[in-house]
């Protein structure tokens, strides 16, 4: 695990936000283990259900994520039924860490965090959060301050480094959003492509980080350059040379 990023407990005051929701079968793999994939996307709904909750669908409709952190513990198997714990540890006037906490009825526990950006509807770009959506948040934690930091900072290696691979990974129209970005979920479809190397990671308790650096869009030819060692499971997103994004898997 790594050391420079330990999650928040869940406080004692401010606001909580739980939902509860089955696994379903498209969300599984072979073994029935829920993949990361999917619960990227009960990020994104329960991120969504607790906007409109809050009453702030109108305000503030438009987040991207720059980092998720997925702390599987205990991993949900179907069919169970997961609850889902919401709230903020910490946030700065743009953004905001949303930490959310998975209990399953069969014993499931997965503890992640999520790096969210509010973004204007009219630039498209980050913008502060009014101040009625802010206060609430003050109650949950005392880091009013966040700032962004790269906590996954190793760049690609050299495509013919040892145990260094490339692999073509295509774009479909579906993996677009409204933004013409691929969504976050994707990046962890073709995680799950290279952690299929390494099984043996998913019936441990492990830690799959992510950070989003540049988006990728529709028109590009994206590469997954990947190293695989007997701890770690790693996933470079390139387009060309640049990296968009980089992946992380390993026992916690």
């Amino acid at each position: 695990m790594n050391p420079d990023l330990t999650l928040a407990q869940q406080p004692d005051r401010g606001p909580i936000f739980v939902k509860s929701r089955p696994v379903r079968t498209g969300d599984i793999d072979v073994a029935k283990q829920v993949r990361l994939d999917a619960v990227a996307r009960y990020l994104q709904d329960i991120g969504n259900d607790n906007i409109e909750a809050a009453g702030a669908i109108d305000t503030h409709p438009l987040w991207i994520v720059r980092r998720t952190v997925v702390d599987v513990v205990r991993p949900a198997i179907w069919p169970e039924e997961l609850t889902m714990t919401r709230w903020c540890s910490g946030f700065s006037t743009r953004w905001a860490n949303m930490r959310v906490r998975f209990d399953g009825s069969n014993g499931a526990l997965m503890e992640t965090e999520g790096f969210w950006i509010n973004i204007s509807a009219e630039s498209g770009m980050p913008t502060r959060m009014s101040d009625d959506f802010m206060r609430p948040l003050e109650e949950s934690t005392d880091e009013h301050r966040l700032k962004w930091k790269r906590v996954l900072a190793e760049n690609a290696p050299e495509a013919d480094g040892a145990g260094v691979l490339d692999t073509p990974f295509a774009l479909r129209a579906t993996d677009i959003d409204p933004f013409d970005h691929v969504n976050n979920a994707v990046y962890w479809q073709a995680v799950e492509e290279v952690l299929s190397a390494r099984t043996e990671l998913r019936t441990v308790p492990h830690r799959a980080l992510i950070e989003y650096l540049s988006p990728i869009v529709s028109s590009d030819d994206v590469v997954l350059r990947s190293r695989v060692d007997d701890k770690t499971v790693t996933v470079w997103f390139l387009v060309g040379e640049a990296l968009r994004a980089v992946a992380q898997v390993s026992a916690l």
